[in-house]
């Protein structure tokens, strides 16, 4: 890592970003956007959900410059609440991450279903077999070298972009302004009403947020970058240009048929609604790009989880073991522990039926734990240096996250904490490990409690069937 010639630069860390964000999300939000909201609340739910993850991008670019010392996103969150605090904020990332890996396989196998009928939807036995398959050649691809990886993922990212950009021209030129406007607030009235409008808003949160997880893809890798600049400018430039993409995918087809028609679709919608405008040519043109986006977002979030425990080994917040690494510099034991883990997650989607969205819904909560965590540093350091538009920043990005979790369903940020139990384990064989008398302190062990009581919550609620799966 001495040779600066194999340090990632800003084209390749935007196209981290880029490729971390898209994946199934956006071929699938049209529907997603439609069960939710109208297109009036779908445009302030955009201004709302831009403007927080804005701060949460500012953020990130004031702490990079700033503490130049720190890597990785659990970095801030250790820095700012100890190592517990950056245990948690490390193992809801790398949660997150594998997470999303279980949704892009199932959302992969849908798309591939298209043109092999047998897969069934991708929740059969032949479809978990081949994304077994794809799992695994995703871990071979990242234990050869996280840099070789990055150059594979630049070239996934520009293919990626064409059937979008192709979807966005064709709906740009069929779209009517008639049409978008014919429900525009989506109340019995027809009117703006405010009670009406916000819940619509507030229902949409999981899906908007889910379509954003990555954004801090070149924060994570902000040590593998030429400089911390590079990684604060990727983190920015890839915001604005998912916001662009996404504003428009999801805002389009509310001028191209009404709500009901959309709705009826099935996944990926964006494949079905340019059907529906130029034919069949167009469904194979997007599932065929969705199949590409989904392989760059998976290798992303095959890549950035292992970045992260392999970080965290060296932090001494998991056993020595995770952070070992092999001749071509990858973490090869937390690739595998990790794609274990996927792999019998993946088994699990022969007995859901709803297997997307419960992976897609798990996989936001957990982001969440750490973005907040970001903002919450942010406050406090802010404060330290007696900066106040720094503080400001931080402040609303706390405030935002945090309704953000309460909009989307505390059900999955509590699911969440069942998975934490076993991390506290690891923890505490790295705190033993390295000598510490004591696991925890006495405001750590308060969190732990609640950590439990939560995980205990949570699995009362999956029993009871409050929590679908």
């Amino acid at each position: 890592m001495s040779d600066n010639s194999k340090k990632l630069g800003v084209v390749a860390l935007v196209a981290m970003v880029v490729s971390s964000s898209i994946g199934s999300g956006i071929f699938g939000i049209s529907t997603d956007m439609a069960e939710s909201s109208s297109p009036g609340a779908a445009i302030i739910a955009w201004l709302i959900v831009g403007l927080g993850v804005l701060m949460l991008c500012l953020s990130f670019t004031n702490l990079i410059a700033k503490r130049p010392d720190l890597s990785g996103v659990f970095s801030y969150a250790e820095a700012g609440f100890g190592p517990f605090g950056g245990f948690i904020s490390g193992w809801g990332y790398w949660l997150s991450a594998w997470l999303g890996n279980v949704a892009f396989a199932t959302m992969m196998m849908s798309a591939v279903g298209y043109f092999v009928p047998a897969l069934e939807g991708g929740q059969n036995l032949l479809s978990i077999l081949i994304a077994s398959v794809i799992l695994w050649f995703m871990c071979y691809l990242v234990n050869r070298g996280i840099e070789g990886a990055a150059i594979i993922n630049v070239v996934v990212t520009v293919c990626k972009l064409v059937p979008l950009f192709a979807f966005a021209v064709i709906a740009v030129i069929s779209f009517k302004a008639n049409i978008f406007t014919a429900d525009f607030w989506g109340t019995l009235s027809g009117n703006f009403e405010i009670k009406g409008v916000f819940s619509q808003i507030q229902n949409s949160m999981m899906v908007l947020m889910w379509v954003f997880v990555g954004i801090e893809g070149a924060a994570m890798m902000a040590d593998r970058a030429k400089t911390k600049t590079v990684a604060a400018q990727s983190t920015v430039l890839g915001l604005i240009g998912l916001l662009i993409i996404y504003i428009l995918v999801s805002l389009l087809p509310y001028g191209l048929m009404d709500r009901a028609t959309i709705v009826q679709f099935g996944q990926p919608s964006m494949a079905y609604i340019l059907k529906e405008i130029v034919g069949p040519w167009g469904a194979v043109m997007i599932n065929l790009g969705l199949i590409i986006s989904i392989f760059g977002c998976w290798l992303s979030w095959t890549m950035l989880p292992a970045e992260t425990t392999l970080l965290m080994a060296k932090q001494k917040l998991l056993p020595k073991k995770f952070g070992e690494v092999n001749s071509a510099n990858s973490p090869t034991y937390s690739l595998i522990f990790m794609t274990v883990l996927t792999q019998l997650f993946i088994f699990t989607l022969l007995f859901t039926e709803k297997a997307y969205n419960f992976a897609y819904s798990l996989c936001t909560a957990a982001i969440f734990v750490t973005w907040i965590m970001v903002t919450m540093y942010q406050v406090k350091f802010s404060y330290e240096r007696r900066e106040m538009g720094q503080l400001l920043i931080g402040i609303l990005g706390f405030i935002f996250f945090a309704w953000a979790i309460y909009a989307s369903g505390l059900e999955y940020f509590l699911l969440c904490f069942t998975v934490y139990i076993l991390g506290m384990y690891f923890y505490a064989k790295a705190r033993k490990e390295n000598g510490c008398e004591k696991v925890f302190n006495k405001k750590e062990l308060i969190a732990a409690g609640f950590i439990v009581l939560g995980a205990v919550f949570s699995i009362y609620l999956l029993v009871t069937g409050q929590i679908a799966m």
